[in-house]
């Protein structure tokens, strides 16, 4: 595995950057050798954000934590990317199961199981249908929010696309649009 450090309005101490790579490392036996992960650290007042990217086949798996420690950013940055990991490596290895899956995604699965001995499998409970009403991203931002939802999904009037509007953590919106 490959570490990229980099440091936003802070330097990286080499001490965070060794504890960093000795946490992550526990995701060794889960990711391929090649694996490269990209680690930003900022500082905002008294708060440290700790960004990790880790790119993996069709994938990018992301962990973005906030706190007042950095020990404790570490920690749960790792967390989280592992249940990714797990999470992405079960489904594979349930394509693989159907025989849907292409050879050089699985080139690295050997999923570990959860602490009772159970593999985790998800299950849709709910499915919903509804008509696109074509409209502008503004629009669609009221709707979002006299429904009191955090996302929105509407056909964009000027260019007739699905789009998606959001909220984001600071307060303010976002769009997705396809390519």
């Amino acid at each position: 595995m490959r570490f990229v450090f980099t440091g936003k309005s802070m330097t990286v101490a080499e001490g965070v950057k060794e504890r960093t790579q000795k946490k992550l490392g526990r995701l060794e036996k889960l990711l391929p050798n090649s694996a490269e992960i990209f680690v930003t650290f900022s500082e905002n007042k008294h708060l440290t954000k700790m960004e990790v990217s880790v790119p993996m086949h069709k994938r990018m798996l992301r962990a973005e934590v906030t706190g007042s420690d950095v020990s404790s950013c570490i920690d749960q940055a790792t967390d989280v990317l592992e249940r990714q990991v797990v999470k992405y490596k079960t489904r594979l290895r349930d394509r693989k199961r159907r025989s849907v899956a292409t050879s050089d995604e699985l080139s690295f699965i050997e999923t570990p199981e959860s602490d009772d001995g159970s593999s985790q499998e998800i299950t849709l409970t709910r499915t919903k249908k509804f008509a696109l009403k074509p409209m502008d991203a503004q629009e669609a931002v009221m709707e979002m929010e006299l429904l009191n939802h955090g996302f929105y999904v509407f056909r964009n009037s000027w260019t007739d696309e699905v789009n998606v509007v959001y909220k984001r953590s600071d307060g303010e919106y976002g769009l997705i649009e396809p390519q």
